[in-house]
Protein backbone atom coordinates (compact mmCIF):
# COMPACT_ATOMS: atom_id res chain seq x y z
CA UNK A 1 0.00 0.00 0.00
CA UNK A 2 1.21 3.37 -0.87
CA UNK A 3 2.20 5.86 2.04
CA UNK A 4 -0.08 8.34 2.27
CA UNK A 5 -0.09 12.02 4.47
CA UNK A 6 -3.08 14.20 4.87
CA UNK A 7 -2.86 17.98 4.85
CA UNK A 8 -5.89 19.85 6.77
CA UNK A 9 -6.40 23.54 7.66
CA UNK A 10 -7.10 25.07 10.70
CA UNK A 11 -9.23 26.99 8.59
CA UNK A 12 -10.23 27.38 5.04
CA UNK A 13 -7.74 29.43 2.19
CA UNK A 14 -4.78 27.96 4.53
CA UNK A 15 -2.76 27.30 1.41
CA UNK A 16 -3.45 23.57 1.20
CA UNK A 17 -3.97 23.61 -2.15
CA UNK A 18 -0.48 25.04 -3.29
CA UNK A 19 1.37 23.10 -0.60
CA UNK A 20 0.13 19.62 -1.95
CA UNK A 21 1.15 20.74 -5.35
CA UNK A 22 4.64 22.25 -3.81
CA UNK A 23 5.20 18.45 -2.27
CA UNK A 24 3.69 16.36 -5.17
CA UNK A 25 6.68 17.82 -7.79
CA UNK A 26 9.19 17.27 -4.56
CA UNK A 27 8.01 14.27 -4.53
CA UNK A 28 7.93 13.43 -8.28
CA UNK A 29 11.45 15.49 -8.83
CA UNK A 30 13.02 12.62 -6.60
CA UNK A 31 11.61 10.22 -8.62
CA UNK A 32 8.50 9.06 -6.70
CA UNK A 33 5.53 7.66 -8.37
CA UNK A 34 3.32 10.46 -6.57
CA UNK A 35 -0.57 11.14 -6.77
CA UNK A 36 -2.71 13.73 -5.20
CA UNK A 37 -6.61 13.29 -3.78
CA UNK A 38 -9.25 15.74 -1.94
CA UNK A 39 -12.19 12.99 -0.69
CA UNK A 40 -14.61 16.24 -1.21
CA UNK A 41 -13.85 19.58 -2.87
CA UNK A 42 -16.35 22.54 -3.21
CA UNK A 43 -16.06 24.64 -6.42
CA UNK A 44 -17.08 25.54 -9.56
CA UNK A 45 -13.65 26.01 -10.74
CA UNK A 46 -13.50 22.88 -12.42
CA UNK A 47 -11.60 20.41 -14.77
CA UNK A 48 -12.05 17.32 -17.28
CA UNK A 49 -9.84 14.53 -15.83
CA UNK A 50 -8.03 12.70 -18.16
CA UNK A 51 -9.83 9.53 -18.11
CA UNK A 52 -13.28 11.62 -18.38
CA UNK A 53 -15.51 13.21 -16.09
CA UNK A 54 -15.20 16.56 -13.92
CA UNK A 55 -12.80 17.64 -10.99
CA UNK A 56 -11.52 20.37 -9.03
CA UNK A 57 -9.19 22.45 -11.06
CA UNK A 58 -7.05 21.94 -8.06
CA UNK A 59 -6.59 18.09 -8.53
CA UNK A 60 -5.94 18.59 -11.96
CA UNK A 61 -3.30 21.17 -10.90
CA UNK A 62 -1.65 18.84 -8.78
CA UNK A 63 -1.69 15.99 -11.17
CA UNK A 64 0.29 18.07 -13.04
CA UNK A 65 2.21 19.01 -10.16
CA UNK A 66 2.94 14.92 -9.96
CA UNK A 67 3.63 14.29 -13.39
CA UNK A 68 1.17 11.73 -13.93
CA UNK A 69 -2.45 11.91 -15.62
CA UNK A 70 -5.32 13.50 -13.98
CA UNK A 71 -8.16 10.91 -12.62
CA UNK A 72 -11.72 11.35 -11.83
CA UNK A 73 -10.62 9.10 -8.57
CA UNK A 74 -8.39 11.72 -7.43
CA UNK A 75 -11.33 14.42 -6.10
CA UNK A 76 -14.61 11.66 -5.84
CA UNK A 77 -16.69 13.93 -4.29
CA UNK A 78 -17.22 17.79 -5.80
CA UNK A 79 -19.69 20.30 -5.17
CA UNK A 80 -20.61 22.68 -7.55
CA UNK A 81 -22.69 25.80 -5.35
CA UNK A 82 -25.37 27.03 -7.71
CA UNK A 83 -28.27 29.02 -6.85
CA UNK A 84 -31.49 28.52 -5.12
CA UNK A 85 -30.97 24.61 -6.00
CA UNK A 86 -28.65 23.90 -3.46
CA UNK A 87 -25.11 22.30 -4.89
CA UNK A 88 -24.47 20.23 -7.98
CA UNK A 89 -22.57 16.98 -6.60
CA UNK A 90 -20.51 15.12 -8.94
CA UNK A 91 -19.28 11.68 -7.70
CA UNK A 92 -16.38 10.09 -9.59
CA UNK A 93 -16.53 12.88 -12.13
CA UNK A 94 -20.21 12.07 -13.07
CA UNK A 95 -23.73 13.90 -11.95
CA UNK A 96 -25.12 12.17 -8.84
CA UNK A 97 -27.46 14.74 -8.38
CA UNK A 98 -28.16 18.49 -6.63
CA UNK A 99 -28.80 19.19 -2.84
CA UNK A 100 -28.92 21.85 -0.47
CA UNK A 101 -26.76 22.07 2.33
CA UNK A 102 -29.31 20.41 5.21
CA UNK A 103 -29.88 17.52 2.85
CA UNK A 104 -26.57 17.22 1.57
CA UNK A 105 -25.33 16.68 5.53
CA UNK A 106 -27.68 13.61 5.48
CA UNK A 107 -26.16 12.26 2.15
CA UNK A 108 -22.53 12.52 2.73
CA UNK A 109 -22.47 8.66 4.57
CA UNK A 110 -23.58 7.30 1.21
CA UNK A 111 -20.55 8.53 -0.31
CA UNK A 112 -17.82 7.68 2.30
CA UNK A 113 -18.00 4.19 0.02
CA UNK A 114 -17.25 5.96 -3.13
CA UNK A 115 -14.70 8.47 -1.25
CA UNK A 116 -12.60 5.14 0.33
CA UNK A 117 -12.99 2.87 -3.27
CA UNK A 118 -11.72 5.92 -5.07
CA UNK A 119 -8.83 6.44 -2.44
CA UNK A 120 -7.81 3.06 -3.06
CA UNK A 121 -7.93 3.23 -7.24
CA UNK A 122 -5.72 6.03 -6.72
CA UNK A 123 -3.18 4.42 -4.18
CA UNK A 124 -2.76 1.36 -6.50
CA UNK A 125 0.54 1.10 -8.22
CA UNK A 126 1.56 4.48 -5.75
CA UNK A 127 4.97 5.22 -3.41
CA UNK A 128 3.09 8.08 -2.15
CA UNK A 129 -0.64 9.57 -1.89
CA UNK A 130 -0.59 13.43 -0.41
CA UNK A 131 -4.37 14.33 0.55
CA UNK A 132 -6.03 17.80 0.56
CA UNK A 133 -8.83 18.11 3.36
CA UNK A 134 -11.40 20.66 2.88
CA UNK A 135 -12.51 23.39 5.73
CA UNK A 136 -11.10 22.54 8.68
CA UNK A 137 -11.47 19.68 10.95
CA UNK A 138 -12.35 21.88 13.84
CA UNK A 139 -15.64 22.35 12.57
CA UNK A 140 -16.72 19.42 15.06
CA UNK A 141 -20.48 20.52 14.34
CA UNK A 142 -19.91 18.79 10.94
CA UNK A 143 -18.38 16.35 12.05
CA UNK A 144 -20.71 13.58 12.17
CA UNK A 145 -20.53 11.57 8.69
CA UNK A 146 -17.64 13.55 7.76
CA UNK A 147 -15.86 12.54 4.16
CA UNK A 148 -13.44 15.83 4.12
CA UNK A 149 -11.19 15.91 6.88
CA UNK A 150 -11.38 12.89 10.07
CA UNK A 151 -14.00 11.44 8.73
CA UNK A 152 -11.76 10.45 5.64
CA UNK A 153 -8.28 10.19 7.95
CA UNK A 154 -9.64 7.52 10.52
CA UNK A 155 -11.58 5.48 8.17
CA UNK A 156 -8.61 5.32 5.94
CA UNK A 157 -5.52 5.08 8.57
CA UNK A 158 -3.70 8.40 7.32
CA UNK A 159 -1.77 10.38 9.42
CA UNK A 160 -2.53 14.12 9.36
CA UNK A 161 -0.47 17.57 9.11
CA UNK A 162 -2.05 20.39 10.30
CA UNK A 163 -1.74 23.56 8.51
CA UNK A 164 -2.07 27.16 10.45
CA UNK A 165 -1.69 30.53 8.28
CA UNK A 166 0.23 32.86 10.08
CA UNK A 167 -0.21 35.44 8.02
CA UNK A 168 -4.24 35.82 8.70
CA UNK A 169 -3.16 36.32 12.45
CA UNK A 170 -4.17 34.30 15.06
CA UNK A 171 -2.41 31.27 14.05
CA UNK A 172 -1.48 29.89 17.18
CA UNK A 173 -4.96 30.17 18.74
CA UNK A 174 -6.07 28.16 15.82
CA UNK A 175 -3.74 25.60 16.20
CA UNK A 176 -4.46 25.25 20.37
CA UNK A 177 -7.58 25.68 19.52
CA UNK A 178 -8.27 22.82 17.13
CA UNK A 179 -6.27 20.71 19.31
CA UNK A 180 -8.60 21.63 22.26
CA UNK A 181 -12.14 20.57 20.95
CA UNK A 182 -10.94 17.69 18.74
CA UNK A 183 -12.05 14.22 20.40
CA UNK A 184 -9.15 11.63 21.31
CA UNK A 185 -9.82 10.15 18.70
CA UNK A 186 -8.83 12.54 15.91
CA UNK A 187 -6.73 14.30 17.81
CA UNK A 188 -4.41 10.74 17.40
CA UNK A 189 -4.22 11.06 13.84
CA UNK A 190 -2.02 14.41 13.88
CA UNK A 191 1.58 13.90 13.63
CA UNK A 192 2.37 17.43 13.81
CA UNK A 193 2.20 20.93 11.88
CA UNK A 194 3.64 23.28 9.27
CA UNK A 195 3.32 26.93 9.53
CA UNK A 196 2.24 28.64 6.21
CA UNK A 197 2.49 31.90 4.70
CA UNK A 198 5.31 33.60 7.13
CA UNK A 199 6.47 37.46 5.93
CA UNK A 200 10.06 38.25 7.57
CA UNK A 201 12.61 36.56 9.69
CA UNK A 202 11.54 32.78 10.39
CA UNK A 203 13.38 33.14 14.14
CA UNK A 204 11.10 35.47 15.49
CA UNK A 205 8.88 32.65 15.40
CA UNK A 206 10.86 30.33 17.72
CA UNK A 207 8.90 31.00 20.88
CA UNK A 208 5.88 30.76 19.23
CA UNK A 209 6.41 27.16 18.16
CA UNK A 210 7.61 26.33 21.64
CA UNK A 211 4.07 27.53 22.92
CA UNK A 212 2.23 25.27 20.53
CA UNK A 213 4.42 22.41 21.29
CA UNK A 214 3.75 23.04 25.22
CA UNK A 215 0.16 23.46 24.84
CA UNK A 216 -0.41 20.64 22.20
CA UNK A 217 2.51 18.10 22.00
CA UNK A 218 3.06 18.61 18.77
CA UNK A 219 6.20 18.94 16.19
CA UNK A 220 6.60 21.38 13.78
CA UNK A 221 7.52 20.25 10.57
CA UNK A 222 8.10 23.64 9.47
CA UNK A 223 7.39 27.62 8.51
CA UNK A 224 6.93 27.93 4.87
CA UNK A 225 7.04 31.65 3.86
CA UNK A 226 5.16 33.59 1.53
CA UNK A 227 5.59 31.77 -1.51
CA UNK A 228 5.98 34.14 -5.05
CA UNK A 229 5.64 31.20 -7.32
CA UNK A 230 2.28 30.29 -6.00
CA UNK A 231 0.71 34.10 -7.13
CA UNK A 232 1.69 32.07 -10.59
CA UNK A 233 -0.38 29.31 -10.15
CA UNK A 234 -3.76 28.87 -11.48
CA UNK A 235 -6.53 29.98 -8.49
CA UNK A 236 -8.89 27.27 -7.51
CA UNK A 237 -11.01 29.43 -5.38
CA UNK A 238 -13.15 32.20 -5.39
CA UNK A 239 -11.94 33.53 -2.07
CA UNK A 240 -9.01 34.04 -3.86
CA UNK A 241 -11.10 36.93 -6.42
CA UNK A 242 -11.17 38.79 -3.25
CA UNK A 243 -7.93 39.46 -2.85
CA UNK A 244 -7.23 40.09 -6.49
CA UNK A 245 -6.14 43.44 -6.54
CA UNK A 246 -6.02 46.15 -10.07
CA UNK A 247 -3.13 45.35 -12.05
CA UNK A 248 -0.65 47.74 -12.51
CA UNK A 249 -1.41 49.79 -15.47
CA UNK A 250 -0.67 48.20 -18.77
CA UNK A 251 -1.57 48.82 -22.16
CA UNK A 252 -4.47 46.94 -22.92
CA UNK A 253 -7.15 47.00 -20.18
CA UNK A 254 -9.20 43.92 -19.87
CA UNK A 255 -12.51 43.98 -18.05
CA UNK A 256 -14.04 41.22 -16.31
CA UNK A 257 -17.39 40.90 -14.06
CA UNK A 258 -16.67 38.83 -11.14
CA UNK A 259 -20.60 36.77 -11.02
CA UNK A 260 -21.90 35.76 -7.68
CA UNK A 261 -21.74 32.04 -9.30
CA UNK A 262 -18.36 32.68 -11.54
CA UNK A 263 -16.85 29.73 -12.45
CA UNK A 264 -13.52 28.33 -14.06
CA UNK A 265 -12.56 32.11 -13.73
CA UNK A 266 -8.63 29.94 -13.59
CA UNK A 267 -9.41 31.08 -17.55
CA UNK A 268 -8.34 34.39 -17.26
CA UNK A 269 -4.81 33.98 -15.51
CA UNK A 270 -2.72 33.63 -18.69
CA UNK A 271 -3.96 37.19 -19.18
CA UNK A 272 -2.94 37.83 -15.87
CA UNK A 273 0.57 36.87 -16.44
CA UNK A 274 0.86 39.53 -19.62
CA UNK A 275 3.24 42.23 -18.78
CA UNK A 276 1.28 44.37 -21.12
CA UNK A 277 -2.00 43.85 -19.78
CA UNK A 278 -4.50 45.54 -16.79
CA UNK A 279 -6.53 42.65 -15.85
CA UNK A 280 -9.51 44.59 -13.80
CA UNK A 281 -12.11 42.27 -11.77
CA UNK A 282 -14.71 44.51 -11.30
CA UNK A 283 -17.00 43.27 -7.98
CA UNK A 284 -20.46 44.59 -6.75
CA UNK A 285 -21.20 47.93 -6.51
CA UNK A 286 -18.30 48.98 -9.03
CA UNK A 287 -18.67 50.04 -13.08
CA UNK A 288 -17.21 48.47 -15.63
CA UNK A 289 -14.39 50.32 -16.45
CA UNK A 290 -15.00 53.13 -19.62
CA UNK A 291 -11.70 52.88 -20.97
CA UNK A 292 -11.43 49.00 -21.00
CA UNK A 293 -10.73 47.81 -24.81
CA UNK A 294 -12.15 44.28 -24.26
CA UNK A 295 -14.57 42.93 -21.69
CA UNK A 296 -14.61 39.10 -20.84
CA UNK A 297 -18.15 37.43 -19.93
CA UNK A 298 -16.66 34.15 -17.86
CA UNK A 299 -17.99 31.03 -17.24
CA UNK A 300 -21.38 30.78 -14.44
CA UNK A 301 -22.91 27.73 -12.45
CA UNK A 302 -26.03 29.33 -12.92
CA UNK A 303 -26.47 31.66 -16.35
CA UNK A 304 -29.70 32.66 -15.59
CA UNK A 305 -28.94 34.00 -11.93
CA UNK A 306 -25.71 35.76 -12.86
CA UNK A 307 -27.65 37.46 -15.89
CA UNK A 308 -30.77 39.03 -13.59
CA UNK A 309 -27.44 39.99 -11.20
CA UNK A 310 -25.42 41.44 -13.94
CA UNK A 311 -28.51 43.76 -14.72
CA UNK A 312 -29.19 44.33 -11.01
CA UNK A 313 -25.50 45.81 -11.33
CA UNK A 314 -26.14 48.02 -14.19
CA UNK A 315 -24.15 46.16 -16.18
CA UNK A 316 -25.64 45.48 -18.89
CA UNK A 317 -26.18 49.03 -19.51
CA UNK A 318 -22.18 49.39 -19.37
CA UNK A 319 -21.58 46.73 -21.78
CA UNK A 320 -24.21 48.22 -24.47
CA UNK A 321 -22.34 51.34 -23.69
CA UNK A 322 -19.04 49.58 -24.13
CA UNK A 323 -20.19 48.17 -27.36
CA UNK A 324 -21.44 51.33 -29.06
CA UNK A 325 -17.91 52.70 -28.58
CA UNK A 326 -16.10 49.75 -30.76
CA UNK A 327 -15.24 47.93 -27.77
CA UNK A 328 -14.88 44.07 -27.88
CA UNK A 329 -16.06 41.53 -26.11
CA UNK A 330 -15.97 37.53 -25.67
CA UNK A 331 -17.93 35.37 -23.51
CA UNK A 332 -17.22 31.81 -22.10
CA UNK A 333 -19.36 28.75 -21.63
CA UNK A 334 -22.33 30.82 -19.48
CA UNK A 335 -20.85 34.44 -20.65
CA UNK A 336 -21.30 33.27 -24.40
CA UNK A 337 -25.28 32.16 -23.15
CA UNK A 338 -25.73 35.57 -21.14
CA UNK A 339 -24.10 37.38 -24.80
CA UNK A 340 -27.37 35.89 -26.99
CA UNK A 341 -30.94 37.07 -27.34
CA UNK A 342 -32.33 34.42 -24.73
CA UNK A 343 -31.82 31.86 -22.21
CA UNK A 344 -34.37 29.26 -21.96
CA UNK A 345 -34.86 26.55 -19.18
CA UNK A 346 -37.88 24.78 -19.66
CA UNK A 347 -37.11 22.54 -17.67
CA UNK A 348 -35.93 24.24 -14.39
CA UNK A 349 -32.68 23.05 -14.51
CA UNK A 350 -31.22 26.27 -12.84
CA UNK A 351 -34.01 27.27 -10.66
CA UNK A 352 -37.29 28.36 -11.25
CA UNK A 353 -36.78 31.27 -13.86
CA UNK A 354 -37.73 29.60 -16.84
CA UNK A 355 -36.54 31.99 -19.52
CA UNK A 356 -35.20 35.20 -19.44
CA UNK A 357 -33.57 37.76 -22.13
CA UNK A 358 -29.92 37.89 -22.58
CA UNK A 359 -27.77 40.79 -23.29
CA UNK A 360 -28.35 40.67 -27.26
CA UNK A 361 -24.89 41.73 -28.05
CA UNK A 362 -25.15 38.11 -30.17
CA UNK A 363 -28.50 37.14 -32.34
CA UNK A 364 -28.05 33.78 -30.57
CA UNK A 365 -30.35 32.12 -28.20
CA UNK A 366 -30.03 28.91 -25.61
CA UNK A 367 -32.08 25.99 -24.35
CA UNK A 368 -30.77 24.22 -21.00
CA UNK A 369 -31.05 20.44 -21.74
CA UNK A 370 -30.16 17.77 -19.01
CA UNK A 371 -27.35 16.43 -20.57
CA UNK A 372 -24.14 18.02 -19.68
CA UNK A 373 -21.11 18.03 -21.96
CA UNK A 374 -18.05 17.04 -20.19
CA UNK A 375 -14.84 16.76 -22.08
CA UNK A 376 -11.26 17.73 -22.93
CA UNK A 377 -11.29 18.92 -26.91
CA UNK A 378 -8.67 19.95 -29.49
CA UNK A 379 -9.65 22.85 -31.82
CA UNK A 380 -8.92 26.24 -33.67
CA UNK A 381 -9.69 29.69 -34.00
CA UNK A 382 -11.69 30.19 -36.87
CA UNK A 383 -10.56 34.08 -36.38
CA UNK A 384 -6.87 33.79 -36.34
CA UNK A 385 -6.30 30.43 -37.56
CA UNK A 386 -4.07 28.67 -34.47
CA UNK A 387 -4.60 25.89 -32.35
CA UNK A 388 -6.78 25.65 -29.15
CA UNK A 389 -6.60 24.09 -26.83
CA UNK A 390 -9.05 23.00 -23.43
CA UNK A 391 -12.21 21.70 -22.46
CA UNK A 392 -15.78 21.77 -22.15
CA UNK A 393 -18.10 21.37 -19.22
CA UNK A 394 -21.80 22.98 -19.93
CA UNK A 395 -25.02 22.35 -20.12
CA UNK A 396 -27.48 24.19 -23.08
CA UNK A 397 -27.69 23.91 -26.84
CA UNK A 398 -26.82 27.50 -28.33
CA UNK A 399 -28.03 28.32 -31.93
CA UNK A 400 -28.94 31.37 -33.93
CA UNK A 401 -27.71 33.22 -37.28
CA UNK A 402 -24.73 34.42 -35.81
CA UNK A 403 -23.30 30.95 -35.64
CA UNK A 404 -22.92 30.69 -39.18
CA UNK A 405 -19.84 32.58 -38.28
CA UNK A 406 -18.03 30.29 -35.63
CA UNK A 407 -15.51 31.05 -33.16
CA UNK A 408 -13.78 27.68 -32.73
CA UNK A 409 -13.75 24.22 -34.48
CA UNK A 410 -13.93 22.15 -31.72
CA UNK A 411 -12.82 18.70 -32.11
CA UNK A 412 -13.99 18.60 -35.79
CA UNK A 413 -17.53 20.99 -35.63
CA UNK A 414 -18.02 24.25 -35.48
CA UNK A 415 -18.64 26.44 -31.98
CA UNK A 416 -19.89 29.61 -30.56
CA UNK A 417 -20.69 32.44 -32.55
CA UNK A 418 -19.41 35.91 -33.94
CA UNK A 419 -21.07 38.67 -34.82
CA UNK A 420 -21.30 40.07 -38.23
CA UNK A 421 -18.96 43.16 -37.10
CA UNK A 422 -16.38 40.94 -35.58
CA UNK A 423 -16.33 42.75 -32.48
CA UNK A 424 -18.47 40.06 -29.99
CA UNK A 425 -17.59 36.45 -29.46
CA UNK A 426 -18.80 33.69 -27.61
CA UNK A 427 -17.47 30.29 -27.07
CA UNK A 428 -17.88 27.18 -24.89
CA UNK A 429 -14.40 26.47 -24.94
CA UNK A 430 -12.56 26.71 -21.51
CA UNK A 431 -9.07 27.32 -21.25
CA UNK A 432 -9.07 29.38 -24.57
CA UNK A 433 -6.47 32.16 -23.52
CA UNK A 434 -4.12 29.36 -22.21
CA UNK A 435 -3.18 28.45 -25.91
CA UNK A 436 -0.45 31.10 -26.44
CA UNK A 437 -0.66 31.47 -30.35
CA UNK A 438 -4.38 32.47 -29.50
CA UNK A 439 -3.02 34.57 -26.94
CA UNK A 440 -0.33 36.03 -28.80
CA UNK A 441 -2.64 36.81 -31.93
CA UNK A 442 -4.95 38.32 -30.13
CA UNK A 443 -2.88 41.21 -27.82
CA UNK A 444 -1.38 41.54 -31.15
CA UNK A 445 -5.20 42.62 -32.85
CA UNK A 446 -4.95 45.25 -29.96
CA UNK A 447 -1.50 46.94 -30.99
CA UNK A 448 0.12 44.74 -28.09
CA UNK A 449 3.91 43.42 -29.55
CA UNK A 450 2.01 40.05 -29.50
CA UNK A 451 4.77 38.16 -28.35
CA UNK A 452 3.98 34.30 -27.90
CA UNK A 453 4.68 33.50 -24.24
CA UNK A 454 4.55 29.90 -23.02
CA UNK A 455 2.19 30.05 -20.34
CA UNK A 456 2.89 26.14 -19.58
CA UNK A 457 6.08 26.63 -18.91
CA UNK A 458 5.69 29.27 -16.76
CA UNK A 459 3.23 27.16 -14.49
CA UNK A 460 5.94 24.47 -14.27
CA UNK A 461 8.57 26.87 -13.44
CA UNK A 462 6.22 28.00 -10.61
CA UNK A 463 5.50 24.16 -9.37
CA UNK A 464 9.31 23.86 -9.32
CA UNK A 465 9.42 27.06 -7.46
CA UNK A 466 7.41 26.08 -4.75
CA UNK A 467 8.73 22.87 -4.76
CA UNK A 468 11.87 23.83 -3.76
CA UNK A 469 11.03 26.29 -1.50
CA UNK A 470 9.31 23.43 0.32
CA UNK A 471 12.65 21.41 0.68
CA UNK A 472 14.39 24.42 1.80
CA UNK A 473 12.12 25.37 4.71
CA UNK A 474 10.37 21.93 6.18
CA UNK A 475 11.72 19.56 8.61
CA UNK A 476 14.25 17.62 6.66
CA UNK A 477 13.97 14.29 8.89
CA UNK A 478 10.45 14.28 8.59
CA UNK A 479 10.51 15.10 4.47
CA UNK A 480 12.96 12.20 4.21
CA UNK A 481 10.50 9.77 6.20
CA UNK A 482 7.80 11.42 3.76
CA UNK A 483 9.85 10.93 0.53
CA UNK A 484 12.59 8.20 1.60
Amino acid sequence: MARAIMLQGTGSDVGKTVLVAGLCRLAANRGLIVRPFKPQNMSNNAAVADDGGEIGRAQWLQSMAARTPSSVHMNPVLLKPQSENGSQIIVQGRVFGQAKGRDYQRLKPQLLGAVLSSFEKVAAGADLVIVEGAGSPAEINLRAGDIANMGFATQAGVPVVLVGDIDRGGVIASLVGTHTILDDGDRAMIAGYIINKFRGDVSLFDDGIRAIEGFTGWPCFGVVPWLPGAGRLPAEDSVVLERLAKGGAGALKIAVPVLPRIANFDDLDPLRTEPDVELVFVRSGERLPADASLVVLPGSKSTISDLADFRAEGWDRDLQAHARRGGRVIGICGGYQMLGRMVHDPLGIEGRTLEMPGLGLLDVETEMAPEKTVRNSTARSTEYDTPLAGYQIHLGITRGPDCIRPSAIIDGAPDGAISADGRIIGTYLHGLFSSDAYRARLLASFGLSGEQRNYRESVEQALDEVAAELERHLDPRWLAGLLG
